[in-house]
């Protein structure tokens, strides 16, 4: 992973600066601000460290990517369960309890550092930074959250890749158990904007700070009650946007937060992180454009919880996304 730190030459969008280019780039917005308080952003030429200045759209953006900072990622030899590899792309079932890339204060064990142990992965716009170390990653799950997750080999297959998730070109399909008010008689829309928790800045909430579009198709597939008023839900979550932890933030607004999910609801005995599964993934192949449909089966330990807590599993279970 040699060359010298790309140049990304954009066209601005109206908006702000950092959420434009962390839209147009497809990298996260803490990544984008530290580009724009090293003085690696130009708009119209002209250095800009002021993260709020408001686009009209049509003006040059050019960012002087910085170098990724000198490696403490280590190649390791961590198994993986592959559900798909080419020369463009793997996809892997993400185990609960690895984190995605490298971060401040995690280096090790998380899922670059298998794949490092696998391959050699492409450097990209986004690769370093406060934000993390991340070659290859076009999206990613939460820490806790199990299931399919795609990276890209080639820097061609990440720019692809990263515009198929920008456009909306994905089709994604998680399973989670809720547990809460929420009756759960039918499937039900959720269309509320999240954005960062106004105090609890490693939350997110519907509304917040800086709120962005957020829609996700909840449809129960099997329900029963408790015996105190509450709902348990064997649910289907198929979001149309990708915010960060948006089926958390919407379940939870609905009053049923995921089971085990002590960031917005509470823990469980019986589930020791948050009943959240990545089922299904579909999207176009980066270098032939043919579907691709990654299915990484619903894991053990969330359909132990579901049935220890008096579920019934569905006939179907492992139906594709509609």
């Amino acid at each position: 992973m040699t060359g010298a730190p790309p140049t990304l030459d954009l066209t601005a969008t109206p908006g702000r600066l950092d959420a434009v280019l962390a839209d147009l780039a497809g990298v996260s917005r803490s990544q984008v601000a530290g580009w724009i308080a090293g003085g690696h952003v130009q708009v119209g030429g002209v250095v800009v460290r002021k993260a709020s200045l408001k686009l009209r759209g049509g003006e040059a953006l050019t960012v002087q990517v910085p170098p990724p900072p000198d490696a403490t990622v280590a190649p390791e030899a961590v198994p993986l369960d592959v559900l798909y590899e080419d020369e463009a792309l793997i996809a892997v079932n993400k185990p609960p309890g690895m984190v995605t890339h490298p971060a401040p204060g995690v280096t090790s064990g998380t899922l670059v550092n298998a794949l490092l142990g696998r391959m050699v992965l492409p450097e990209q716009p986004g690769a370093g930074g406060p934000d993390g170390y991340r070659p290859g990653i076009v999206h990613r799950l939460d820490k806790d959250t199990s299931g399919v997750i795609v990276v890209a080999k080639t820097v061609e297959a990440h720019a692809r890749l990263a515009a198929a998730f920008k456009d909306r070109d994905t089709r994604k399909t998680y399973l989670a158990v809720a547990y809460g008010a929420w009756r759960a008689e039918g499937p039900v829309n959720v269309d509320a904007p999240v954005g960062r928790h106004p105090t609890a800045r490693q939350r997110m909430t519907v509304g917040g700070v800086n709120p962005r579009e957020a829609q996700t198709l909840f449809t129960p597939l099997a329900a029963h009650p408790d015996g105190h008023g509450r709902t348990l839900a064997l649910v289907r979550a198929q979001p149309r946007t990708g915010r960060t932890h948006q089926i958390r933030v919407h379940l939870a607004h609905l009053g049923s937060p995921i089971l085990g999910d002590a960031v917005y609801g509470r823990e469980s005995a019986v589930m020791p992180r948050h009943a959240l599964h990545a089922h299904f993934l579909a999207l176009p192949h980066p270098m032939t454009g043919e579907a691709l449909h990654l299915h990484a089966p619903a894991p053990d330990d969330l359909l132990s919880a579901w049935v220890a807590l008096g579920g019934t599993l569905p006939a179907g279970l492992e139906g594709g996304p509609e």
